[in-house]
This record gives C-alpha cells, structure tokens and sequence, in this order.
C-alpha cells in the first residue's frame, strides 16, 4: 500500500499525519517536539504507521461477521496491550542506560548498592504498567517520559527510603538517562510488537488473529513525505519535501472542512491569519510578532505562574464569573499582573478567564489585518482544544462578523500534517 505522509514538527509537539493515494486519513501520530528534531520526526511518524495498523485491522475485522458490533472493543484492547508491550520494552531500555550511568566518584562504593535500589524501583514499575494500561485506566499523558517519570518518582523514593539510600542519588541517574531514552525512537519491529500484544490480549483468537495477520502483512511504503511545522528547517528532508507551514495549515482546514475561506491558527510560538480560495490555496496571511503573547506559550508561562498543567487552565476559566481585564500585552509583564490580581484577590478562574480573552483579542487583531472572516472560519492549533478560548473566540467573531460557520475540529491539531500529507499526495498523484 501506498502511504503518503505530513509531517508537522511544531515548537511542543510534533504531529504526522498518513494518507493514502485517495486521500483518506490512514493515521495520525504525534510526540513531544524534543530537542533532537530527527527523533521527534521518526516517533511521530512511527505513531502515525501504528494508527495506520489499527485503521486497517479495523477494515479487516468489518469482513468478519461474528465480531459484528464488537470491533472497536477488540481494537482498544489490541492497542492498549500493545502500547503496554512497547512501554516495557522502553522500560527495559530506561533501566539498562541508568545501570550504565551508575558512575563517577559520586557513586564510589555504593554502585552495588544503587544498582539493587534500580533494579527494585523497575521491577515495580514493571510490575504497575498492568495498571497503567488496564481496561477504562486514565492517564494523563500517553508520552513515554511523562508515565515513566511519574511513577519512578513516587516508587524510588519509596525504594530508595527502605534501603537508606538518598533519592537524590538514582534522581540524578534518571535525569540523565532519560534524555538518552527519550531521544531515540522504541526499538523493535511493529509487526511483532503487535503479534505479542494479540498474545496477551483477551480476544477470540480463533476470529481474530487471521485478519489481523492478514492486516500486518500488508506492506506499508512510504511513497512521499512532506515537512512543515516550526522546525521544518531542521528536518532531514530535501528542500522540494519541505512546505510552509502557512501553506499546509491553509490547504489542511480545507480538506477537513471544504467551505473554508479564513483560518486562524495559534500554535505554540506564533499565531496566523489565513485566508484561502476554494481549493485551499493561500491567497494571504497574516502572523503575529516575534512576541510569545497570543499564542500557545502564552498560556504555557501563565501555567507555569500558577504552578498548573497547561489542560487545567481552559477548565477552570470555564469556572469564572466575570473577566478580569489584563492590560499587558507582553508575556511577561502580563505575569507580573497576574500576581498583582492574586495579591489583590481576585479569583483565579476570573483572571484566567481575562488571560484567555486577552489571548483572542490579539488573535482578532491579526486575522483583520488578514482581511478579516470571509464565509466559513476555521480555528487550528493546539489552542483550539482549550475550551475557554473557543468561548472568547466565538463571542468576539460573533460581535464583528456576525452569525459566520465556525469550524472547530476535535483533531485541529493534526492540520497542518494534514496539509503536509496532502501535498505529499499532490506531489505524485497528479
């Protein structure tokens, strides 16, 4: 089968998107934009190749009559087995490179030691992950450091307490090991990941396993990729692979919603105003300054600030009951604001509810320079998930363009892959 591929690499999270040659979503992955850029473009795009999998097992397992009704039952279970099978395996991996880290005069006689204190800390974190990926289990990230970092520290310290050693010592073994981890992509072979989480899954193997099998043999080439994003610079791709991410969020927003004429976009470091014809061809933009305000890092400080998650914020200025107008336009002078407001005591819900209005009215601002809503508008990005900011944006485009359709989709923030994998399909299709 013919894959075509989008990659996005964005300032936080970098996101992939599989299409097929009609231009049907096979996939969608996506990871923490890490430091080593090639690393973040390989996990996203191997996320991408697993959702692909699964799309197919779900078509092969359609032809089978007595699953009938049953399918995405089976699915979650094949998928979460699976993802517990790679996170052991990174697991394995993690404990291995601290192991090696163990050394230096800091550790002098006590290597053995530590090395025990290590050894016990994963052998319960091995031991927790049928927990972490049980059936109906919440996480709170799916990403690989953030489950491992979690639980290392509240099982270490334990360990590390009953043995007399002090966490700070395996603490700083972590730290450097998991970077190392983190910063390649899980090892091993898809289709046999797969092959042991049907092993251990709880399905009617006698139905199953054949299409499944059937599904991973289907060969997935990789036909053409295309890169856009923030750090489209630095990825390993050919010039002629790399598009603007002004051009693939335009051409994106139209393949999920064709009507659309006008696109805002507020990523992690910068925010756009698109307006495009009725092919998704950009016809002119708009972007905000080099300053961080109005955009998603934005909200990242003033998270920071409150000493919350970024997922928090939207929620709780749901909770509000009036705005607290924010004056700043800096980021940071908008921080020291906002301790002002606390001093002062206002509620916290009420300032954030201030902050995120404070963020759409920037955003206004630059899509009329763009030329403001013209017909359907789309709003993308990673904020487009925060539901105080969908709040203020609908109000205000309601109060200066009237009753416009506005489209949010729940996965807005694949679009620009999207637009990414479009081309790629563009590039050799037509």
């Amino acid at each position: 089968m013919r894959c075509f591929i989008g990659i996005d690499l964005g300032s936080t999270t970098t996101k992939a998107v599989v299409m097929d040659e009609n231009l049907h979503v096979l996939g969608r992955g996506i990871t923490n934009s890490r430091s080593n850029y090639d690393t973040a473009a390989a996990v996203s795009k191997q996320e991408a190749l697993v959702d692909t999998r699964l799309t197919l097992f779900r078509r092969a397992l359609a032809g089978v009559p007595e699953v009938s009704g049953r399918v995405g039952e089976i699915l979650a279970d094949l998928e979460r087995n699976f993802r517990r099978v790679q996170f052991l395996e990174q697991l394995d991996d993690l404990e291995r490179t601290c192991i090696v880290n163990v050394q230096g005069p800091r550790f002098a006689g006590r290597e053995t030691a530590v090395i025990d204190v290590l050894e016990e800390t994963f052998r319960r974190l091995r031991e927790h992950s049928a927990a972490l990926f049980a059936p109906g289990a919440r996480r709170k990230s799916d990403f690989f450091r953030d489950l491992a970092g979690s639980d290392f520290m509240q099982i270490g310290e334990a360990v590390c307490r009953d043995a007399g050693i002090g966490f700070d010592l395996i603490l700083n073994v972590y730290d450097k090991s998991i970077i190392t981890v983190e910063n390649r992509p899980p090892a091993g072979d898809m289709e046999g990941k797969f092959l042991r989480a049907l092993e251990q899954a709880k399905l009617d193997a006698g139905l199953v396993e054949k299409p499944v099998r059937d599904a991973l043999a289907i060969p997935l080439e990789e036909t053409y990729v295309v890169g856009t994003g923030y750090g489209r610079v630095r990825l390993p791709f050919p010039k002629e692979h790399i598009r603007s991410e002004i051009l693939c969020h335009g051409l994106g927003a139209h393949m999920m919603y064709p009507g659309t004429r006008t696109v805002l976009d507020i990523g992690g470091q910068d925010t756009k105003g698109i307006q495009v014809d009725p092919s998704g061809i950009v016809e002119n933009f708009q972007m905000n300054d080099r300053c961080a305000a109005g955009c998603g890092r934005y909200l990242g400080y003033i998270a920071d600030e409150m000493n919350m998650g970024l997922h928090e914020l939207g929620p709780l200025a749901m909770a509000s009951t009036k705005q607290v107008r924010i004056n700043s336009t800096c980021t940071v002078f908008a921080g020291a604001e906002l301790r002002d407001r606390l001093a002062l005591g206002e509620k916290r819900e009420d300032i954030l509810a201030g902050l995120h209005r404070a963020i759409i009215l920037r955003a206004m601002s630059i899509l009329s320079r763009a030329g403001g809503v013209k017909d359907q508008f789309t709003f993308t990005g990673g904020v487009a998930k925060n539901e105080a900011a969908v709040r203020e944006l609908r109000k205000l485009i309601k109060e200066n363009y009237g009753d416009v359709q506005i489209n949010i989709d729940p996965d807005s923030i694949y679009t620009g892959a999207l637009g990414g994998a479009t081309f790629a399909v563009r590039a050799v299709v037509n």
